[in-house]
């Protein structure tokens, strides 16, 4: 087969209801493979990675990347409603299998409809519905704290008490500024490790640089830390440090400004293999930068080069590099955990403490408070253990699933789970245009997804705010009462991604794919 020769590929067109019923088929298929593993009594999925080892898990987002499919433009659907997944586990970090669910009911209520309203105005309808559920959605949320954190963590673990547990508990030792972070067990058991450390509101700043390729991020073990408040204008400027660092095998990670010739240079070193390298922008802007970036070179050890003090880039001595223990970077933030900080970091809280006490400037008062966040933060650690390989990849994903969905859940609250609170907002909101009222019989079908994947079949919906189905039981509960929640950050990012892909997918009335053509010659 030729691929890259563009007189080799002919182009096939779809129209209509022909390119609607082949995009739908693979928007049905995807969705079947997803929804299985919705709700407590969601079944996992076994699927046949690139290296033809079978892996079984319940993550939406890794069995909607596993499926491609044999017709092109099935595949294209397919793809398409991928979207919503991986925009909605990228701004939520959960909710990947619901997000689908929706889209694909969505766009079978939308070919269900038969009217002679324009496509445009079924798509405001659409979007003024949404607009109201999210209104809905946020008035409905409740602060969580406690056992409810448990329970956010428990369910994202499918229901894994053990495992929820240790999440929440995770999340009430570092606190609401805390970061938890997942990695590997050296043993066989599961566990959280407190360690020292703080989160940057910086990404990486190339996607070259990261290490693990499938999640897009770059993460560094025990790295020496170089921390320069000026432009770093060439490679030149930088080469003692450099080559300390490759002389003794050691990763850096440089929290500076870099000219492009700079980051190419090391870019390219770093694919080579010469030397293991990040680099970040500088923490903070306006009047609080070098306070910041004070701070972040006391908590590891580092000195601020500053050549408008008068230091010299050229003369950094070995001793001006911090270290820390790790650092890992994705598309928005920098984790850097620490080594135990002196008694001095208590004295160096306490003062920002008492300039925060003192402060009337709001703006200057909630910069202050982040850097209390920063110098008082902590990073829990997850150490996940399981008997096998197999095992341990589907734990990893339910784990990474519930750390996602806690965080979530402390920034908004949370809503009740199993759907209701979407079938609440379809019963409770008046939905008055035809795109509307399309929408509202969409959401229902988390709910319905959610019972029958628990096999019960007849059943009353319920119709008091608040209260469902708890599937193991099959009893009507107070769903937040008896700790079946969603956090609402997740329920109104998959809505909004649904809506997105689904409406989207609605307007088009035209499919044009590849046909791959044999070489004759071959």
């Amino acid at each position: 087969m030729e691929f890259n020769n563009p007189s080799k590929l002919v182009k096939h067109l779809n129209f209509g209801l022909d390119a609607n019923n082949k995009i739908m088929s693979g928007v049905d298929k995807l969705a079947k493979a997803v929804k299985s593993t919705l709700g407590a009594s969601g079944k996992c999925v076994i699927y046949e990675d690139a290296l033809g080892q079978p892996v079984i898990t319940k993550d939406g987002v890794t069995v909607a990347e596993s499926v491609v499919l044999l017709d092109p433009v099935e595949n294209i659907g397919a793809t398409l409603i991928k979207e919503a997944a991986k925009n909605t586990v990228k701004e939520a970090g959960d909710g990947t299998t619901t997000a689908i669910v929706l889209a694909e009911s969505l766009l079978n209520e939308l070919n269900k409809e038969n009217t002679i309203e324009s496509t445009r105005k079924i798509k405001q309808g659409i979007n003024s519905g949404a607009k109201k559920i999210m209104e809905y959605l946020s008035k409905c949320s409740k602060a969580v704290s406690g056992d409810n954190l448990r329970y956010v963590s428990t369910i994202s673990c499918n229901n894994d008490q053990e495992l929820g547990a240790i999440i929440a508990d995770a999340y009430t030792k570092v606190g609401k500024d805390g970061v938890v972070l997942m990695e590997e067990s050296e043993t066989h058991e599961t566990y959280t490790d407190i360690v020292e450390g703080v989160q940057l509101d910086n990404g990486l700043t190339s996607p070259y640089f990261a290490t693990d390729n499938e999640k897009n991020t770059c993460e560094l073990e025990n790295p020496l830390v170089l921390i320069v408040s000026s432009k770093i204008p060439s490679v030149r400027k930088i080469q003692n440090v450099l080559e300390h660092v490759i002389k003794n095998n050691r990763a850096i990670l440089i929290v500076a400004e870099v000219d492009q010739q700079v980051k190419s240079a090391l870019l390219m070193n770093k694919v080579k293999g010469n030397i293991k390298v990040n680099i970040i922008d500088p923490p903070g802007f306006g009047p609080t930068k070098r306070d910041t970036m004070d701070d972040l070179a006391f908590l590891t050890g580092a000195k601020v080069i500053n050549e408008e003090l008068g230091d010299d880039l050229d003369l950094i001595e070995p001793d001006c590099l911090g270290e820390a223990k790790f650092s890992i970077t994705d598309d928005k933030n920098t984790v850097i955990t620490t080594y135990n900080i002196n008694e001095d970091l208590k004295g160096r809280i306490k003062d920002v403490k008492k300039l925060i006490k003192n402060e009337k400037n709001g703006f200057i008062k909630k910069k202050l408070e982040k850097r209390l966040a920063m110098l008082s933060g902590s990073v829990g650690v997850i150490k996940v253990g399981a008997d096998s390989k197999v095992e341990l990849k589907e734990k990893k994903d339910r784990v990474e699933d519930a750390i996602y969905a806690t965080k979530a859940a402390l920034k908004e609250g949370i809503v009740p789970g199993g759907g209701i609170a979407l079938l609440n907002a379809s019963h409770n909101i008046k939905f008055e245009s035809i795109g509307e009222k399309i929408l509202a019989t969409a959401i229902q079908a988390p709910f319905n997804t959610i019972m029958a994947n628990a096999g019960i079949e007849n059943y009353d919906t319920p119709s008091k705010i608040g209260v469902g189905y708890d599937v193991t039981s099959g009893k009507l509960v107070n769903m937040i009462d008896s700790g079946i929640v969603d956090p609402v950050l997740v329920t109104k990012t998959a809505l909004k991604n649904a809506v997105s892909v689904a409406t989207t997918i609605f307007s088009a009335d035209c499919v044009i794919n590849n046909i791959r053509v044999e070489n004759a010659s071959s």
